[in-house]
């Protein structure tokens, strides 16, 4: 555990910027000490991680509350648009430093300005945000959660952690037995009534998501028991693959 200080000393992030992260449920601290001072373990991290990249494709900080929390947030896609964008600003970087060598070596008659050129970088940035809010999926879920109350909210999170629950009373039987499969379904239906029409395609890249050992793998198996995200995934596989091979 760490504390506000020393993740604040270690991101580079202000205190006051953290503490505000937590007042408008984008960054909660693990927990509190009983003086009511923040501890931020690994998980906690891990979501600052993404905040602060999403900060650097150029999100409010209410976009990303809206897409770290969505069910299908694909953190691996997110990771791969956060690369590309800051390999482009590198390069932006890099296109300065050698003009400024230039001029250093040539004198003030270079006349140069395509270094300062950002289009591609804004043209990425613009791509890169429009596509989170424009899928079937986010319009789907951003019109059903429009006018819910934060009640309201975690009473559907909680409902869907005792999901997970009642998979993590099955993780020591097989993933593809009947009673696993038929969890799957369950998952799969509360969760196009919830939130988006949940098809095999997108639950087959929840449960990939959902084993992958980042921050749903630690939610889920903090509420279920350790190793129920990653049997909760195998199930998902097994339900997947049945479905596309059906059996004779």
């Amino acid at each position: 555990m760490m504390t506000v200080h020393e993740v604040s000393e270690m991101t580079g992030v202000s205190i006051r910027a953290l503490q505000h992260y937590d007042n408008i449920g984008l960054l909660h601290p693990a927990r509190r000490t009983e003086a009511g001072y923040r501890l931020y373990d690994e998980v906690a991290l891990e979501r600052l991680q993404q905040i602060l990249l999403f900060r650097e494709l150029e999100f409010s900080l209410k976009e990303i509350a809206e897409i770290v929390d969505a069910p299908g947030f694909d953190r691996i896609r997110a990771l791969d648009q956060q690369i590309e964008l800051l390999t482009l600003k590198r390069d932006h970087v890099q296109s300065l430093i050698d003009l400024a060598q230039k001029l250093k070596e040539k004198g003030v008659g270079t006349l140069d300005f395509k270094a300062f050129d950002t289009s591609r970088i804004d043209e990425y940035a613009a791509q890169a945000k429009a596509s989170w809010g424009n899928t079937p999926e986010y319009r789907e879920f951003e019109e059903k959660d429009r006018d819910r109350m934060p009640g309201e909210r975690q009473e559907i999170f909680a409902q869907m952690m005792g999901l997970f629950v009642e998979f993590g009373a099955l993780k020591d039987g097989s993933p593809d037995s009947p009673e696993a499969l038929a969890q799957v379904k369950k998952l799969q239906d509360f969760i196009s009534g919830q939130f988006y029409q949940c098809s095999d395609e997108v639950l087959a890249g929840l449960g990939k998501m959902y084993g992958a050992g980042g921050e749903f793998t630690a939610n889920i198996n903090e509420a279920a028991g350790e190793g129920t995200a990653e049997f909760a995934s195998r199930a998902i596989d097994a339900y997947c693959a049945g479905k596309a091979h059906p059996s004779a």
